[in-house]
């Protein structure tokens, strides 16, 4: 028998859908997950395992296969935990298999039966709208995924509020979105004194939406002026909002949900090579 529930996979910013196939077959007692997946992907079997015994269950003591597909896109992370251990239950009737087909699941399993917060919910929102799904997600990370709009969401703090959900013992309420910021720049125009021609051409750049190329002297208030740029700026419209939210969330740098509509802005050295200011691997990250 397989049982299958949706998830995602990460690629740069955005979520691209990931079908977890959980088999449970005859034979020596075995749980392997393929589908490339990374070392804490691997590991989700030791969590689920001990979160299944938090709860007083025992995983079915055969062959288990899981498959993430598609097999040829990396996954990493620790949210597969979830639809992993959702596959499982389905498998022994714990939970009905036509309503977890109807969702996406993130989430990282504690060893208690918990579930704690794990990066990407927003995208893995959005992800889930745009397929027809739903979302089950930490209830640390609710705030967050409600922003993705009006898709069913469950939020559960571990999985016995989840399982008494589904069983009608439990109604879990759909969280609220987080709060939107309108936060202004610390940084003001007016704390620059002199440099009219510079100051004037920022303006005139932030007006128009053009690019500006500043040279000079160590010194003469290039950085300076670079800084107050984003004070110049309009806030953040609802798509860049959306975008610049995306990375956040991916980053794990969403707290509760909170979006700001300030615009980021980010300062490397003028000295820093490529491979310095990008890095390595796909989880790129700037301080």
């Amino acid at each position: 028998m397989t049982t299958r529930i949706s998830t995602v996979a990460f690629v740069g910013a955005e979520a691209k859908l990931v079908n977890v196939q959980v088999q449970v077959a005859p034979g020596r007692p075995a749980f392997s997950i393929v589908g490339l997946a990374d070392k804490a992907v691997a590991e989700s079997k030791e969590r689920v395992r001990a979160a299944f015994a938090a709860l007083g269950l025992k995983l079915p003591y055969k062959r288990i296969v899981v498959n993430l597909a598609p097999a040829d896109m990396p996954k990493e992370g620790a949210h597969y935990d979830l639809p992993i251990a959702l596959g499982l239950m389905a498998f022994v009737g714990i939970i009905p298999l036509d309503i977890i087909e109807e969702f996406v699941a993130i989430g990282e399993l504690s060893l208690d039966g918990g579930i704690a917060q794990t990066p990407g919910a927003l995208p893995a929102g959005l992800c889930a709208a745009e397929t027809g799904l739903g979302l089950i997600c930490p209830e640390a990370n609710g705030p967050e995924a409600a922003w993705a709009g009006d898709l069913p969401l469950l939020a559960p703090k571990n999985l016995i509020q989840l399982l008494n959900h589904f069983k009608g013992s439990q109604i879990l309420a759909r969280p609220k979105p987080g709060e939107l910021l309108d936060k202004e720049s610390p940084l003001d125009m007016r704390d620059v004194r002199g440099q009219e021609t510079a100051k004037r051409a920022l303006e005139i750049a932030a007006a128009g939406g053009h690019n500006m190329l500043m040279v000079g002297p160590p010194g003469s208030g290039k950085s300076m002026l670079a800084a107050r740029l984003a004070g110049l700026l309009p806030p953040l419209s609802a798509r860049e909002l959306l975008d610049v939210s995306m990375i956040h969330s991916v980053a794990g740098l969403l707290e509760r949900g909170r979006l700001s509509r300030a615009r980021p802005f980010r300062a490397p050295h003028h000295s820093a090579s490529m491979a310095a200011m990008v890095g390595g691997g796909v989880n790129f990250r700037s301080s």
